[in-house]
């Protein structure tokens, strides 16, 4: 008598398609944009571009809901200074994306790059003393990601490389000490940092905490997902 015994097999590795989706999305938007003449450069920018100010009561920021121009928090992410606000920008994405939506899933990654973009391109817009100052960027968008990286994977640990005399030497830190300094920062060029009003560092400090809010707050929604991918 044959006996069969069913031996379980490795769970192939899902598509990723959230985070390769945004990164060609920005791409194909800097192109365009990078091969307009200039006049419909600075029109598409003012276009889609977030504007500082309106956002000072209530009613300023209902009526920006009301006539759509709330949009703009949106479009301003896939709008770039030059190749390498959007080169930084893309390295990061990649760097903190592509694991996060391996754990979260497409659908929440592109909640927190959206969503978090946006919230991160309202606190410049209000934080921004001068009205109708252009914000564009995908910078707060991808500083959510990071957030959310904290938050699902506290234990991790990040390569860099460290200038150690002649030689460049390669190391791994923890996550949290990296990402912990890399906020400091943001905390600190928000106030006496380089290009002060030209970078706004504020996004980035919001865009962060959205993302880490998000991934904390629903992590048990997330255990649940990676539960039912591994058949528990």
């Amino acid at each position: 008598m044959n006996v069969f015994v069913r031996i379980p097999t490795r769970e192939k590795p899902r598509l990723r398609w959230a985070t390769p989706t945004v990164f060609a999305l920005l791409w194909l938007a800097f192109i365009v944009w990078a091969l307009l003449p200039d006049p419909e450069q600075r029109r598409l920018t003012l276009q889609w571009g977030a504007l500082s100010g309106g956002w000072a009561s209530p009613q300023a920021a209902w009526a920006a809901l009301r006539d759509g121009s709330a949009l703009r928090l949106v479009t301003a992410l896939f709008l770039h200074a030059d190749w390498a606000h959007l080169l930084g920008n893309l390295i990061f994405l990649l760097i903190f994306g592509l694991p996060a939506e391996r754990v979260m899933g497409a659908w929440r990654l592109l909640l927190v790059f959206l969503g978090g973009g946006a919230v991160a391109n309202l606190a410049a817009a209000v934080t921004i003393g001068e009205p109708d100052r252009l914000i564009i960027g995908a910078s707060g968008a991808v500083s959510a990601l990071i957030g959310a990286y904290l938050a699902l994977f506290p234990s991790a640990k990040l390569g860099v490389v460290l200038p150690l005399g002649l030689f460049l030497q390669f190391v791994r830190a923890p996550a949290p000490l990296l990402i912990g300094i890399w906020a400091l920062l943001q905390l600190l060029y928000t106030f006496i940092g380089p290009a002060f009003g030209a970078v706004a560092w504020s996004a980035h400090l919001a865009g962060f905490a959205f993302g880490a809010a998000y991934a904390l707050l629903a992590r048990r929604a997330i255990a649940r997902r990676l539960r039912r991918r591994q058949g528990l």
